[in-house]
C-alpha cells in the first residue's frame, strides 16, 4: 500500500517541482523586460523607486525620439535582416540540398568540417572577417556586416535533414517529368521544407537584429548602424544616464520583434514543432 502511495505521489510531485522550476525561469527571464516597460511610461525618480502611484507620461519617448536618427537605425536593421537572410536561404539550400541528395568524394567529412563552425564561437573570427570585409571593400556597409554569416552550419544542417525527410519517389517523379536537378530542388525540396524555412527564418531575424559586436566594429557612420549599435550610442554616459530615456529606447528597438511575436506567436511554434526544432 505505501508502496503504491509513493509511485503515485513521485509524478506529482515532480509535476510539482517542473512547474515551479518554470515559472521561477520565467520570471526571471521576463523581469527586466517588465521593469523597462515600467521605466518607459514614469520618470526616472518614479521608476526607480517603484512608485505605483506614479503618473504615466510619455515623455520619455518623446525624448529619446529626437536624441537619435531611429528611423535611419530601423531602416538600417531592416536591410541587415534581410541581405542576411536572403544569403543564407540560398547558401543553405544549395548547401542542404548537395549533401542531402549528392553522392560525391569526401562528402561525410566535409559535411563533419561544416559542424565544426557550431563549436566556433562567432567572436573568434571577428579579426579574420574584418580582415576579409576590408579586402573586399565594403567596411561600414550593410553588406560589410551581412555577407560573413551568408555560410551558416546550423542552417547547413537544418536544410540537409529537411531535404533528406522529402520521400525518394518524389525526387525520382519529378525526374522523369523532365526536371533537372535545380528544377527538382525548386519543385520538390523547396515547398516541402517550407516550415523548416519559416522556423530558420524566426532564428535569423531575431538573432541578427539584436546582434551588436561584429555591427559595432565594421559600422562607422550613421548611414550603416544598426539599431542595436545607435541604441548603444544613444545610451552613452557621457551626457548621463537618464534609465527612464533609455528604457523608452530600448523598447522602441524591440517593439518590432515583441510585436511580430504577440501577432503570430502561434505561427512560430508550430513552425518550430513542424521543423522538430527543440
Amino acid at each position: 500500500m505505501n508502496v503504491a502511495i509513493l509511485t503515485y505521489a513521485r509524478p506529482r510531485l515532480t509535476l510539482a517541482l517542473d512547474t515551479v522550476a518554470g515559472w521561477t525561469l520565467a520570471v526571471i527571464w521576463i523581469a527586466p523586460l517588465v521593469f523597462a516597460v515600467w521605466a518607459a511610461f514614469h520618470s526616472t525618480s518614479d521608476a526607480v523607486n517603484f512608485n505605483l502611484a506614479g503618473a504615466w507620461t510619455l515623455e520619455n519617448f518623446r525624448t529619446a525620439w529626437a536624441g537619435a536618427p531611429w528611423l535611419r537605425y530601423f531602416f538600417n536593421s531592416f536591410l541587415l535582416v534581410t541581405v542576411v537572410l536572403t544569403g543564407q536561404l540560398v547558401v543553405t539550400t544549395l548547401a542542404g540540398y548537395a549533401f542531402a541528395q549528392f553522392q560525391f568524394p569526401g562528402r561525410d567529412v566535409l559535411f563533419i568540417l561544416v559542424l565544426l563552425q557550431l563549436f566556433i564561437l562567432p567572436e573568434v573570427l571577428i579579426v579574420e572577417n574584418y580582415v576579409m570585409v576590408a579586402r573586399l571593400g565594403m567596411f561600414d556597409t550593410v553588406f560589410g556586416i551581412g555577407v560573413p554569416y551568408w555560410a551558416s552550419a546550423f542552417g547547413i544542417f537544418l536544410m540537409r535533414q529537411a531535404f533528406k525527410s522529402v520521400p525518394k519517389e518524389l525526387d525520382e517523379a519529378a525526374r522523369i517529368e523532365g526536371c533537372s536537378w535545380l528544377g527538382v530542388l525548386w519543385r520538390v525540396y523547396v515547398p516541402a521544407a517550407r516550415p523548416t524555412y519559416l522556423a530558420y527564418a524566426l532564428v535569423s531575424v531575431s538573432t541578427h537584429w539584436n546582434n551588436f559586436l561584429w555591427p559595432l566594429i565594421v559600422t562607422n557612420s550613421e548611414t550603416t548602424r544598426p539599431l542595436t549599435v545607435g541604441l548603444s550610442l544613444f545610451a552613452a554616459p557621457e551626457s548621463g544616464v537618464n534609465i527612464s530615456v533609455i528604457s523608452a529606447a530600448t523598447i522602441m528597438s524591440i517593439a518590432p520583434l515583441l510585436i511580430a511575436f504577440l501577432l503570430f506567436q502561434r505561427q512560430f511554434v508550430q513552425a518550430f514543432l513542424r521543423a522538430g526544432i527543440k
